[in-house]
């Protein structure tokens, strides 16, 4: 009796499991959402409206680090990570973009210039830059440069004497999300007082002497790189670093920018 009991809990049993089984399979689940991807910080503030970059665009700047930077010598990681980062083809006029990522300087109006993307990438490294530096730019240009100072520092304040140029850069550099660059329309001779000490000074045109304003405004330690020499003759890129009431010079040798003007 005991035996027969035991084969009918037995088959019971298998009948209920065999009939969850069934339900298991046929019950309707839940998808999962798919996973959001993190939204970068450093472009948080950009134009949504912005394209998406292409692949090629990309690729050029990866090369043109590969190729025409690292190869050449800079070193500074953070300096290498904004040159790859910084998409330089939106800096340059439409006319030009398929030379954007190419080994020379290209014009952007106004008889100026968008540097060749060594010497903007060597200058960078020659400031020292520090994550919390303060650091003013003398030609804003394009705005290409303040860009890559940006990814790298914390506050970039930057001067152009062309007012077309000053309100173009400053609305792509807004367009962009660089909120932490500060761009004013003046001769940038005298510098921006109003918020020196700068940490570091860059300048990206020629005047035929070095502005005594922009010495000044060096905090201690800082560094002044600078082209100098007269329009059209020879120019030598210099770094000053301020030493108390010193001023330590270094020549780095020859180099070619748009002479500095003046109001």
């Amino acid at each position: 009796m005991n035996t027969r009991r035991s084969a009918i809990l037995l088959a019971a049993l298998a009948t209920i499991l065999l009939l969850a089984a069934l339900v298991w399979a046929v019950w309707p689940r839940q998808t999962a959402p798919a996973p959001v991807a993190d939204q970068d910080s450093e472009t948080t503030g950009a134009d949504p409206t912005l394209p998406a970059e292409s692949l090629e665009t990309a690729e050029s700047r990866q090369a043109m680090v590969n190729r025409q930077i690292a190869a050449r010598g800079v070193q500074n990681p953070a300096v290498l990570d904004a040159m790859r980062s910084v998409q330089r083809h939106l800096f340059v006029p439409d006319d030009y973009l398929d030379q954007a990522y190419a080994d020379h300087p290209l014009p952007i109006g106004y008889g100026q210039t968008i540097s060749q993307p060594y010497i903007v990438a060597w200058m960078t490294e020659l400031l020292d830059l520090q994550t919390g530096d303060r650091v003013l730019e003398i030609g804003t240009g394009s705005a290409y440069q303040a860009a890559i100072l940006a990814e790298i520092v914390a506050e970039v304040y930057t001067i152009e004497i062309v007012p077309e140029l000053a309100q173009s850069a400053e609305d792509r550099l807004r367009r962009l999300g660089y909120d932490n660059v500060h761009v004013l329309r003046a001769d940038g001779y005298d510098g921006w007082a109003e918020h020196a000490p700068y940490d570091a000074i860059i300048v990206t045109c020629a005047p035929d002497h070095v502005p005594q304003p922009l010495v000044r405004q060096l905090a201690e330690g800082a560094h002044l790189v600078i082209p100098v020499g007269p329009p059209g003759g020879y120019q030598s890129l210099w770094r000053f670093t301020r030493a108390g009431d010193q001023v330590e010079a270094h020549e780095l040798g020859g180099v070619r920018f748009v002479p500095l003007t003046r109001d």
